[in-house]
């Protein structure tokens, strides 16, 4: 079996490290599994990604080490809308709604007057 390189090493001491922390949080575990799972496929070339990844890592490793996290979880769109009005998200962004006031182009909108 070959060294693992100093980035390697790293990786795999925030993955341990994480699974310590997230021990007793709802959600916590799963979560860092799925993860690095999602990862896993990364070539040892991408280095400037696996850095980036890293120092999230860390960071999410801090807010969990910290006293105020009770649980670990992702955020999710909803499914579908819930139909009551005022409901909090029953209009979910789907993200090809313009942001601005311009239409689904991307043109500006014209007034009747032409303006």
């Amino acid at each position: 079996m070959s060294r693992h390189s100093r980035l390697q090493r790293q990786v795999l001491s925030l993955y341990r490290d994480l699974l310590r922390a997230g021990r007793g949080k709802p959600g916590a575990e799963a979560r860092v599994r799925a993860e690095f799972r999602q990862h896993a496929g990364l070539p040892r070339s991408d280095v400037l990604r696996i850095e980036y990844l890293y120092r999230r890592g860390r960071r999410q490793l801090q807010l969990l080490r910290s006293g105020h996290a009770t649980a670990m979880g992702a955020f999710v769109r909803p499914r579908a809308p819930t139909g009551e009005p005022g409901c909090v998200g029953s209009q979910p962004d789907d993200g090809d709604s313009p942001r601005n006031p311009h239409d689904s182009t991307g043109a500006p909108e014209t007034r009747p007057d032409g303006r």
